[in-house]
């Protein structure tokens, strides 16, 4: 089975995405790891844009099953109605009206155990794509589109992480930004995550938010301050206080900036941020082989 890193921040523009690209081709490209990314920020997954000729290689839509009236069989007793927790159902008695809305269906089941009348169905519901990219260098990028106007952000996670496969050495999860269902159900099995943080009062806000939400589901983490040198001291002194790990911290460079907005930093790589992800990958690999020792002992 391969080795699992989510890529995490409380907030979004910490560097997420940098971090989750650079260490995905430092894996690759110097160490000679088989590591596949997993863009699940599904609302706008954009970590391909950051690599040189990509290739689409796969493409599937991804469907969702949601419950459907046979308004034929409706008695319209309004039994499903009462048993929805997410107010998708509405039966309107006197005009014989039944509907059931898909994007407030979770697809829970309640509606089927309340009808009596066997008048429940269910039917599939787009909510988005799985694609999967081969890079220059022939490693595998992968992201889930969420369809526009779908909120079902956390289920298309689920389904995009069942079609990965387990032939990589590494995975990396991308997630998307916040502490919300979607970012939960995409660290839910990571073996280890890396919270992006920025020294900043916003920042060491949401650092906290994250940190609350990882010790309650019991996961392994480390923190990664970007655009560190800001001054901001609060940041260290958190870290230092809860004794959280700080696995690296990448300077804040104006260049390095440029070269992000214009999708170019994994082709001007200097010698500063290659030691600084080297830093970040052995703490990282570090965590997969005591993983790996405490499974097979």
């Amino acid at each position: 089975m391969p080795y699992k890193i989510a890529i995490a921040s409380g907030k979004g523009g910490t560097g997420k995405t940098t971090v989750s690209v650079n260490l995905h081709h430092f894996l690759n490209q110097s160490l000679q790891i088989n590591t596949l990314l997993v863009d699940c920020d599904v609302e706008e997954p954009n970590d391909r844009l950051f690599f040189p000729e990509v290739k689409e290689i796969r493409s599937e839509e991804i469907f969702q099953m949601v419950a459907s009236i046979k308004n034929d069989a409706c008695t319209y007793c309004r039994k499903c109605v009462e048993y929805c927790e997410f107010n998708a159902i509405t039966v309107i008695p006197p005009v014989e009206y039944t509907k059931i809305d898909p994007s407030l269906c979770h697809s829970c089941g309640a509606c089927f155990i309340a009808c009596q009348d066997d008048a429940i169905e269910e039917i599939p519901n787009l909510i988005g794509y799985f694609k999967e990219f081969t890079t220059a260098n022939h490693n595998t990028i992968c992201e889930g589109q969420l369809k526009i106007g779908s909120p079902m952000q956390t289920t298309l996670i689920r389904e995009i992480k069942k079609k990965v496969g387990d032939q990589a050495e590494v995975i990396i999860y991308d997630a998307p930004p916040g502490t919300s269902c979607p970012v939960v159900e995409t660290v839910s099995d990571a073996d280890y995550i890396i919270l992006v943080s920025e020294p900043t009062p916003f920042g060491l806000h949401d650092l906290k938010l994250t940190v609350e939400l990882l010790n309650e589901i019991k996961k392994p983490f480390g923190v990664v301050i970007n655009k560190a040198g800001l001054g901001f001291a609060k940041t260290h002194e958190y870290l230092e206080r809860e004794n959280i790990e700080l696995i690296g911290e990448i300077p804040f460079s104006k260049d390095y900036a440029s070269q992000y907005a214009q999708g170019q930093i994994l082709a001007h790589i200097t010698t500063e941020i290659q030691t600084i992800y080297k830093n970040i990958a052995d703490s990282a690999l570090k965590n997969m082989q005591t993983y790996e020792r405490n499974h097979h002992s």
